[in-house]
């Protein structure tokens, strides 16, 4: 029987070669069952590997099917809650080790990429552009805490339009904030890659299967349709596809359409002169838009969500109005690929780590920030079931709101919540 294949997207048509996996059969027994092929299952599956677990990982479909083989690609600093509200939630001693720890997510992805020879187009540089006044003061402040209080340098304030074109061509764009710390990548192949490193170092990887219960106990077992594994530990990476498996963990979570196109290739001038400095680019709106060149020079822009779940109609033209929003010198350009998927949200917008009893870690809800956040998740979850839980517990310690409505209307309640965000985005 065909496996199901990768979304259509650019992503999938530039993906490197992998191998199909075999689905699980028949009952298994191993130290560590993995649910979910993303960026945290292959990233934890490696770091326990690595340390000589012996380590089972159950994708529903395909390795890097979800959120980790359809994202925008930009590698950000810290978390998408900003860092006021997380010093506010666990106090600055706790914020501070966040920080740093947000930060060797960073520096674990790259040594990945270099370790592993993952060839992914990993670029660093990242330009959060301000197209209102308000925002430019917003990335001032920013900028004056990290370095006050995380000792962070790698942030640069640009001030004037002039200076902000040399980094994004758009006419909104009046000023900035330079990130030299963050960047992009081509996520598919970098899970790929990661994955493939699992594999060397030991990690069992089974596509084709799909989970469809549960059992929790002093060893939980993880049943599909053609097999079970039982493990001395579980550790959930589903995130926004782990579905109502262990309902305490969905109602932390929710999870948001959101969509991307890839322009035709634009020829090397053109590509530069709408991105001169091949950076990743971010708006500060609370619905943002996202885009970046490929290594191909395509733009890659995303810039529509779904809080309701249900993608927009004609999603090639509701993109290219976008798109032309910000860079009107491509009203002669169309889309190639147009895909989405969902990624997971909390109520905080901070990444949400913990554990159900004594034997089951997660980490979920990365809110917009996964590339890089998910890197650490692994190491963290691998240092706690190996004993050393200390850092693991500084995530866990970040609290997280269940979204109100129940499973019937937890959906349209914060569809309609979000009206009010978008309305504020509209504000001078």
């Amino acid at each position: 029987m065909p496996r199901e294949p990768h979304v259509e997207s650019y992503y999938a048509a530039t993906a490197n070669p992998a191998p199909e996996r075999p689905p699980l059969a028949g009952a298994v027994d191993c130290d560590v069952c993995i649910v979910g092929g993303g960026f945290t299952g292959v990233s934890t599956a490696l770091e326990l590997a690595e340390r000589g677990y012996r380590v089972v990982l159950l994708e529903g479909r395909r390795i890097g099917w979800g959120a980790s083989g359809r994202n925008g690609g930009q590698i950000c600093s810290a978390f998408s809650s900003s860092m006021d509200k997380v010093a506010a939630w666990v106090g600055k001693d706790d914020a501070r080790k966040l920080f740093e720890l947000a930060e060797e997510s960073k520096r674990i992805l790259a040594g990945r990429v270099e370790e592993h020879e993952i060839d992914c187009d990993l670029t660093w540089g990242y330009f959060n552009s301000a197209d209102r006044r308000r925002e430019l003061d917003d990335c001032r402040e920013w900028a004056e805490e990290w370095a006050r209080d995380y000792g962070y340098d790698k942030l640069r304030l640009v001030e004037t339009p002039e200076e902000a074109h040399q980094h994004v061509n758009s006419p909104q764009v009046i000023g900035g904030l330079v990130d030299d710390g963050a960047g992009h990548l081509h996520p598919l192949n970098y899970c790929l890659g990661v994955a493939a490193a699992a594999e060397r170092a030991g990690a069992t990887l089974h596509e084709d299967s799909l989970v469809t219960r549960i059992v929790q106990g002093a060893r939980p077992r993880v049943e599909t349709a053609a097999g079970s594994v039982t493990a001395d530990y579980l550790v959930l990476g589903g995130n926004a596809y782990l579905g109502n498996l262990v309902p305490e963990v969905r109602r932390k979570i929710m999870p948001v359409g959101t969509y991307i196109g890839a322009t035709e290739p634009l020829g090397e001038n053109r590509a530069k002169s709408l991105i001169p400095l091949n950076e990743a680019i971010c708006d500060l709106k609370f619905v943002l838009n996202y885009y970046r060149l490929s290594k191909d020079q395509r733009l890659l822009f995303g810039g529509r969500v779904s809080y309701s779940g249900i993608m927009p109609p004609n999603l090639p033209h509701a993109m290219g109005r976008k798109m032309r929003e910000v860079f009107p010198q491509l009203d002669d350009v169309g889309f190639d690929f147009t895909w989405g998927g969902y990624v997971a949200i909390t109520m905080e917008r901070s990444p949400h780590f913990g554990r159900v009893g004594s034997n089951i870690y997660f980490a979920q809800g990365y809110s917009g920030a996964g590339v890089a956040t998910s890197a650490i998740a692994g190491r963290v979850i691998a240092e706690a079931i190996e004993g050393q839980a200390a850092r693991f517990d500084v995530f866990a310690r970040l609290p997280h709101t269940t979204f109100p409505g129940g499973r019937l209307l937890r959906t349209p309640t914060l569809a309609l919540a979000m009206l009010w965000y978008r309305l504020r985005d509209l504000k001078p």
